[in-house]
């Protein structure tokens, strides 16, 4: 019978820790959770180069002459006794047809071909970036639902401790046995909290899985804090976004479209064929013949005409969209950066006068609580209260490293 989904990931999480126990026993810190998932090879990167490679040889392979047409006919046959050597006229006719596309047509279809495979290019450049800003968001949250466990843990054990006080107050006749029982509430209750907790952090493993595979997905995080490369000011950075590669795929898309209206251009010239051919006739002089054909634009209204204004509002059309791509990562570093700041400001808030405070009540609820100046609600809440407030303050300190990384994403860095 087959595992239910909620049993069979932290099921298959546990054996892959015990499948790989010697990485288990090293840290997986965050550069080097990135290194790995920008060297592992992902088929959805490499495909963008195998693209490039294959516009790389249409290059190639556009650009050459049309294969030349080799003719051979028995032509000035007489119908009335099909008798080949009856008419002097009659001979075997042998002849090539070569081809020659309009203008610079080959050349400027090869540089087509060259910027489209640079689109391919830079969309493998744009894949790099977001696996590198994908591995590090899902490390960061890994490494808050770590963290909100042995916060957790902490403050149950510490709430543990608090039913030996409760007890003790019982057995002296100076609370009721319901303090005793509200300690195994909230020690149940936190414990299904870190039941919770495993299955959030079970879930982020699976997103490590599929950008860094399984054995390293398996290790355990490093102790340390996180630290990322410091970015560049908002202005500097938001005068880089044209680099980004998102918007040189644009760059690329409108020198293709530069190149097919050239194209369209040269339909306005003429193109021609040079065809030579050789007649041989039985007992008589054989004939040459040599012949130049041209196909003239006469009409170009409803074909070159439109022909051009097709890839002339295509052009646009990128160019447009360009621009709305630079509006869309300006308004994502706008967004980047003052999540940012903002965040700072509220670590410095609760580092300096909300943990500090959280902390100082519940000593000052426990002493109460000893003193019979205080009742136990106010004391578990007080405890409860510090418990929020170190997890507040861990999510926002990571949040604040999601921020900086969006910030490395649009900026650019060493990873790609």
């Amino acid at each position: 019978m087959p595992l239910p989904i909620p049993v069979f990931i932290p099921a298959l999480l546990a054996g892959m820790l015990l499948t790989f126990p010697v990485l288990a026993q090293s840290p997986l810190s965050l550069d080097e959770s990135v290194t790995i998932a920008v060297q592992a090879n992902d088929p959805g990167v490499m495909l963008f180069e195998q693209r490039a490679l294959a516009l790389e040889d249409r290059a190639i392979a556009d650009s050459q002459l049309p294969d030349p047409v080799v003719m051979a006919r028995m032509q000035n046959v007489p119908l009335s006794s099909f008798d080949i050597n009856r008419e002097g006229m009659t001979q075997l006719s042998l002849g090539v047809r070569q081809n020659f596309p309009k203008g610079k047509s080959r050349s400027l279809t090869r540089a087509k071909r060259q910027s489209e495979a640079v689109v391919e290019r830079m969309r493998k450049t744009l894949a790099l970036r977001q696996i590198v800003l994908q591995t590090r968001t899902a490390w960061l949250e890994m490494y808050y639902w770590h963290g909100a466990r042995r916060i957790t843990e902490q403050a149950r054990t510490h709430i543990i401790d608090l039913g030996g006080v409760a007890e003790a107050q019982f057995a002296s006749g100076r609370a009721s046995a319901q303090n005793v029982l509200r300690i195994d509430l909230e020690a149940s209750l936190l414990g299904a909290r870190l039941i919770e907790i495993d299955r959030k952090a079970d879930m982020k493993r699976t997103d490590m899985i599929r950008l860094i595979g399984i054995a390293n997905a398996a290790r355990p995080l490093a102790d340390e804090f996180p630290h990322l490369r410091p970015f560049l000011a908002a202005q500097e950075m938001q005068a880089r976004l044209i680099r980004h590669p998102s918007v040189k795929i644009f760059d690329a898309k409108l020198a293709a479209r530069d190149r097919d209206i050239d194209i369209a251009g040269e339909q306005y010239k003429p193109g021609f064929a040079v065809e030579g051919a050789y007649g041989a006739r039985d007992n008589r002089p054989d004939f040459g013949s040599i012949g130049v054909s041209l196909s003239v634009p006469l009409f170009t209204a409803n074909r070159q005409d439109r022909s051009l204004s097709a890839v002339k509002r295509l052009k646009a059309s990128t160019r447009l969209g360009r621009d709305a791509q630079l509006l869309d990562l300006n308004r994502e570093l706008g967004r980047s950066y003052a999540g940012w700041v903002r965040l700072g400001e509220r670590i410095t808030l609760y580092q300096t006068d909300v943990l500090t405070g959280a902390q100082n009540t519940a000593e000052a609820a426990l002493i109460g609580y000893e003193n019979e100046t205080a009742d136990f609600a106010e004391l578990v809440r007080a405890e409860l209260m510090v418990l929020d407030t170190e997890l507040t303050l861990l999510r926002l300190r990571i949040d604040r490293q999601k921020a900086h990384a969006a910030l490395l994403y649009l900026d650019g860095d060493n990873n790609e």
